[in-house]
């Protein structure tokens, strides 16, 4: 029977975690990466007590490459191959296009494009070593994308635009990479309930958004699907009388 390894970005809490907890109970053996050691050694140790599965805990910081590539590594050492990689680290400011900063649109352009495009870099060796040991099944690129990156909302133009581009750099690695048995897939939700949504409280209820499980379902879906199957992008919009908004 073959041992599944997942790696997950952004995975101490939030998207990333509730990601990882399904892929645990699936079986999958973990390397989950945030830049808080403390949260991400405590989710780690959950996971591992909860599901018996191993798990690493590799700190890195999204907007460093050199630390980006450290991960990718730090996952070959301990696991054979890559069956799943998960990109759920992000980052997001809202403001509009005439006021942003540079250096604020610059981390968006680190964290959201430039670290996901160096990790697939970086793994692709790994996934298809995995995609030919499971031929049947292949390998997973998951990209947790957004609705804004699909149609634009006032004020997240420049997070909207890093998504836009996560989601045609998914499209565009399916088209080289699928032969290889590996495929890539972006997630575009409306707002889901966590911590980088609290802005949106006062005027968005929690009980409005979607959730971290509608998400993680999403994610175990794709990886249930043979190579033969690939799902460039997923748009989950919000209940209400509104398609394509966040």
């Amino acid at each position: 029977m073959t041992v599944r390894s997942a790696l997950v970005t952004g995975g101490s809490r939030g998207i990333g975690a509730e990601v990882a907890r399904r892929l645990a109970g699936e079986g999958y053996q973990l390397t989950i990466a945030a830049r808080n050691k403390d949260v991400l050694t405590d989710t780690a140790t959950r996971l591992h007590d909860e599901t018996g599965v191993e798990v690493n805990p590799v700190v890195a910081q999204m907007n460093d490459l050199d630390q980006v590539r450290a991960l990718v590594q730090a996952h070959a050492d301990r696991f054979d191959g890559l069956h799943a990689l998960v990109l759920s680290a992000g980052t997001g400011t809202a403001g509009t296009i005439a006021d942003m900063p540079v250096k604020t649109y610059e981390r968006m352009l680190d964290v959201n494009f430039r670290a996901p495009i160096t990790l697939i870099q970086a793994a692709l060796p790994l996934l298809r070593k995995s995609a030919q040991d499971e031929p049947h099944r292949g390998a997973k690129i998951i990209a947790l994308a957004s609705i804004t990156g699909v149609a634009g909302e006032a004020g997240l133009a420049a997070y909207g635009a890093t998504k836009a581009a996560l989601i045609s750099l998914c499209e565009t690695l399916s088209l080289e990479e699928s032969a290889n048995g590996v495929s890539a897939t972006a997630i575009s939700p409306g707002y889901v309930d966590t911590d980088m949504t609290a802005w949106k409280r006062d005027v968005l209820d929690q009980s409005a958004m979607l959730t971290t499980g509608d998400i993680a379902e999403m994610v175990l879906a794709i990886t249930r699907l043979s190579r033969n199957a690939v799902v460039p992008n997923i748009v989950l919009s919000r209940a209400g009388d509104q398609l394509w908004r966040a």
